[in-house]
């Protein structure tokens, strides 16, 4: 397909049993876009992919077919349900360059400079590149230029980052959710992190649950690479909290050429082909809680692709 699509699907309902309840349109921005909405506080946007046995896109769900638990109770309102087909990517590829990593790096760029090749779209899509250790740095900013991004991907070097040592993760996904991501319509593009990291971080003044919750506020799914970790090690726990908590995934880093194809298509299936849902949920205290969201499809999905929750807003 060319021109991303954007379909408005009907049939819109509240979840629970009162169905005859009244259906609240998203609100319209006159000056700009359409399609871009202005979500108030109490309002939760949710992005999920579903896949058939096959690993197909299912295109043509609609909203009967879905059951939602937050907290495990049903919305009190669905606001907006929309379809996003072939959607354009903002993309953050985020490099560990501390010293643990600096066997992993060469395999890394690997990895990053075939994404530039094989899935970036110079018409539609953007991204920027950081590394980051002890401290994190952009090298590239936004660009549509795939050579650009090639230049500033060779330009990784482990140490550059980390002139004191350590690792600062939960503070550059932080950084790059937050002053980034977070100047975009999040409901314009499909917002994503190549991270390539082993998950150790004991530098940042920030917790995962910060950096998580940026992502969820900019609407950022977090996809990470990393090597086999040492006997005892955190990192990959770290790394699947990032990854299941904002609806991203997890891969081994591989440097046969099929085996990076093979994950990268993954991801680039579930980031341009996506389902919307905007909601008021029965209950949200301003109280920084997390909250837990169960997503249920009909038997014809075989899996949904969403994350696990979001961290309500706090006074």
């Amino acid at each position: 397909m060319g021109a991303w699509q954007y379909r408005r699907i009907s049939g819109l309902m509240v979840f629970a049993a009162a169905v005859m309840g009244p259906f609240l349109h998203p609100q319209v921005d006159a000056n700009s876009d359409p399609y871009k909405l202005k979500l108030p506080v109490d309002e939760v946007v949710l992005t999920f992919h579903a896949a058939d046995a096959r690993g197909l896109p299912v295109n043509d769900l609609k909203l009967s077919e879905l059951e939602l638990l937050d907290n495990g109770r049903h919305p009190r309102t669905v606001v907006a349900f929309d379809s996003m087909l072939n959607f354009p990517i903002r993309a953050g590829i985020l490099m560990d360059t501390s010293e643990s990593m600096a066997q992993a790096i060469a395999a890394n760029r690997k990895i990053a400079i075939e994404y530039a090749k094989r899935m970036f779209r110079e018409k539609t899509d953007q991204a920027f590149v950081m590394d980051f250790g002890y401290v994190s740095n952009i090298r590239q900013s936004w660009t549509n230029d795939p050579a650009a991004l090639n230049v500033n991907i060779n330009s990784v070097n482990e140490g550059k980052s980390s002139p004191l040592g350590g690792t600062a993760l939960f503070d550059a996904v932080f950084r790059a959710c937050s002053y980034q991501f977070g100047g975009l319509d999040r409901a314009a593009s499909s917002n994503l992190i190549l991270l390539f990291s082993d998950g150790e971080d004991n530098a940042s003044l920030g917790s995962l649950a910060e950096a998580v919750s940026a992502c969820e506020r900019s609407n950022t799914a977090i996809y990470a690479f990393h090597l086999p970790a040492a006997a005892g090690s955190s990192g990959p726990r770290t790394l699947a909290e990032l990854a299941d908590q904002t609806g991203g995934r997890v891969f081994h880093v591989d440097d046969v050429d099929a085996g990076i194809d093979g994950d990268l298509r993954i991801i680039e299936t579930n980031t341009r082909n996506q389902y919307r849902i905007a909601y008021k949920p029965a209950e949200l205290k301003h109280d920084g809680a997390f909250h837990e969201i169960e997503l249920v499809g009909p038997d014809r999905v075989k899996s949904i692709t969403v994350r696990s929750g979001y961290y309500a807003p706090a006074l």
